[in-house]
């Protein structure tokens, strides 16, 4: 287990097997009862390393994913303003 906030994180499990169950990877293991549970693959080791970290190696704290999704918030939320007209001013020929 590899999430930083689950309470079995460090611990080791039998792994049995990945699956796409409840619209997610999920990692498939035995508790040491023998009750078979899962979690989300990316609580775990069994997960792909993410390519932008790969390709980052942490020297970016955002992803242009994310950042293209913020941007379209922030447009999303901008209160819409009123096209603007240019003023023509009708001067003497020269």
């Amino acid at each position: 287990m590899t999430h930083p906030f689950h309470p079995w994180v460090g611990r080791s499990f039998e792994f049995v097997v990945i699956r796409r169950t409840w619209k997610q990877d999920r990692v498939f293991f035995l508790l040491e009862e023998g009750t078979l549970t899962s979690v989300p693959t990316a609580w775990t080791d069994a997960a792909a390393p993410d390519p932008w970290l790969a390709v980052s190696a942490g020297r970016s704290a955002f992803r242009t994913e994310d950042l293209l999704m913020l941007a379209e918030l922030v447009e999303a939320l901008r209160p819409s303003r009123p096209a603007r007209t240019r003023v023509r001013r009708n001067t003497p020929p020269v």
